[in-house]
């Protein structure tokens, strides 16, 4: 249980259960009347817009075939994660690096998530950008000179040939 939990911790247990009915070719009406969940709660845990209560989470485990407390454990990593979002939406805007918005001309550069989209960022500063820029985004992202090529497009990288000695 411990390397499925960690493989998908995070996402909601109704997810799960949606899949795990696909696959078995079971309906929710079924596992409504076989665990004694109300079908609209069920309806609702996998749409995702209720959480599953431990008792719920226990009655479809056993259905199921799930460990016992799987699906608990499930809906509390969730809440973390969810919990963790709305902490970082709180947080305060993070300062912008300096680089001249016309090498972002396809975005509005004031709604760029510039943690989340750090590999993006690199890739069209290191293709689009002058030398100010990269050096910005290195500083900006505390990247060292053999980081950048880890980003650059596979063009762009120096290749060597390595050719065969005619003998």
């Amino acid at each position: 249980m411990y390397n499925r939990i960690e493989l998908i911790k995070g996402i909601h247990p109704g997810k799960l259960i949606e899949r795990d009915l696909k696959k078995r070719g079971i309906t929710k009406r079924t596992l409504a009347v076989k665990t004694g969940v109300k079908y609209q709660t069920i309806d609702e845990v996998i749409a995702g817009k209720c959480n599953l209560t431990n008792d719920q989470a226990m009655k479809i485990e056993s259905f199921m075939g799930y460990d016992k407390g799987f699906l608990s454990q499930l809906q509390t990593y969730h809440d973390i994660k969810q919990n963790q979002n709305q902490t970082n939406s709180r947080m305060p805007p993070q300062t912008a690096p300096h680089i001249r918005r016309i090498v972002f001309w396809d975005t509005d550069m004031d709604k760029i998530d510039w943690k989340r989209n750090k590999i993006a960022v690199i890739s069209r500063v290191l293709e689009r950008g002058n030398k100010k820029e990269i050096d910005e985004i290195t500083r900006y992202y505390q990247l060292k000179e053999s980081d950048l090529m880890k980003f650059k497009p596979r063009f762009l990288r120096s290749t060597e040939i390595a050719t065969k000695d005619d003998q």
